[in-house]
């Protein structure tokens, strides 16, 4: 067995997971991948079973945190030491993860994130202004810790991470359980990565759920996380 899982949630990827999954199959055989098929409602399903990829069908949609707590689930039951986020609509590219391996040995770390800001700076949009914004919230919340791109969707865990985020269902792939998880002293950094554009389809994130998305972010970042440092502050006197 391999060491690292590549967890590719798929919610209406009937478009783009054929390519997503035959490339790691064709050019990537050093990791193993599991496809979580989050209620889909068009032939994602049917594309994984008659290719017969490895995939994981869940009736209902979860939305993106479910659908990757089941595949850490998975990775946990079966002893994998890493774990991959993966995208299933093409947006992630596997050569990157071996880089993302190296940075985890190198520093320690328990979470690597696969940043398109690492060493390039953000394009100015409205989904990406509101990304600085995530950014200044972790910082100003985490005691000075900088994540350039707490909204990347590629992510690397170790098997502490693993395992915590198969059992603790307060632990989501949102960027507010980034802060919470470096205030409890996980060790998170960034390697610089490319990520292309959706093959075909379109993001579940509109420009007006993007707002939204990014407002609830920062209300949880910054109310949440002032509540448990004045609870903290409160229990130590």
């Amino acid at each position: 067995m391999n060491k690292i899982l590549l967890i590719i949630p798929a919610y209406n990827e009937a478009h783009n997971i054929a390519q997503t999954v035959d490339n790691l199959i064709a050019n990537y055989p050093q990791y193993d991948y599991i496809v979580i098929n989050d209620g889909s409602t068009d032939n994602t399903k049917k594309i994984c079973s008659i290719n017969k990829y490895r995939f994981l069908d869940i009736p209902v949609n979860l939305g993106l945190s479910g659908a990757v707590r089941c595949g850490m689930k998975y990775a946990n039951y079966h002893g994998y030491e890493f774990a991959v986020q993966f995208d299933g609509d093409g947006q992630h590219l596997p050569e990157y993860v071996e880089d993302m391996q190296k940075a985890m040995t190198a520093t320690g770390s328990d979470i690597v994130i696969g940043s398109r800001y690492k060493t390039e700076r953000k394009p100015f949009t409205v989904r990406m202004i509101g990304s600085q914004f995530i950014t200044l919230a972790i910082y100003l919340t985490t005691k000075g810790k900088y994540i350039g791109d707490a909204t990347s969707g590629m992510r690397l865990f170790n098997k502490k991470m693993i395992k915590y985020f198969s059992y603790n269902t307060q632990y989501t792939v949102e960027p507010d359980t980034l802060a919470f998880l470096i205030n409890k002293g996980v060790r998170i950094e960034e390697v610089q990565v490319k990520m292309q554009d959706r093959k075909a389809g379109s993001s579940y994130l509109t420009v007006g759920g993007s707002i939204i998305y990014m407002l609830h972010m920062l209300f949880s970042i910054l109310i949440f996380q002032w509540f448990r440092s004045y609870s903290e502050s409160e229990n130590e006197e």
